[in-house]
């Protein structure tokens, strides 16, 4: 349940009514954080168009890896919302229910690639408040991606850490777009 209930549409700037408007079109609704965004318009597109430059094809950081990696961040930082938004890409992305499902059990799952595994274990110490990123983990990324590559990782994770707790922190409600099973507690993952 979310904390803070949507203002009246008429209340919102034009442009995100627009943003709305094409929100239902694409996921049947507008997704609740978009309305509590919607109370700091210019923030909130600023925030769209840092998410435009993450999604953008030159980005070098794939699809599939960043919604997986989402999906863990928001396990991690209890936001249902966050889980239901990137395992519905990490499906679309990956083309299959399995990998979405099986993120939580990344450790053990055979469909994981070692790039994915150190990336995932990556994203875990970072979004670990009381870890700290050591030269053996930025190491064991280094197979998988140039200092480019590990910059835009660091990047998207910090990003998801951001929109993760915030929306978390305001109670965001999951759009019931990709239904996984119940997540164990971040304590146990």
């Amino acid at each position: 349940m979310p904390f803070i209930e949507p203002k009246p549409i008429a209340e919102y700037p034009w442009y995100l009514r627009l943003f709305f408007r094409n929100q239902v079109r694409r996921y049947g609704q507008v997704l609740s954080p978009s309305w509590l965004w919607g109370r700091l318009p210019g923030h909130f597109l600023g925030l769209l168009i840092l998410l435009g430059l993450f999604q953008r094809r030159a980005f070098p950081i794939d699809t599939a890896l960043r919604s997986a990696l989402s999906v863990r961040v928001a396990q991690i930082n209890g936001c249902a919302f966050c889980v239901d938004l990137n395992a519905y890409n990490l499906l679309k992305a990956a083309g299959a229910a399995d990998k979405a499902a099986a993120v939580e059990k990344w450790r053990t799952s055979p469909l994981f690639s070692e790039c994915e595994r150190a990336a995932l274990a990556y994203a875990e110490t970072m979004t670990d408040t009381a870890k700290r990123v050591t030269a053996s983990e930025i190491d064991a990324l280094r197979p998988h991606f140039d200092d480019d590559g590990i910059t835009a990782l660091t990047a998207w994770i910090a990003f998801q850490n951001f929109s993760a707790k915030f929306n978390a922190a305001l109670g965001a409600e999951d759009a019931g777009l990709c239904r996984l099973p119940p997540s164990r507690s971040a304590a146990d993952g």
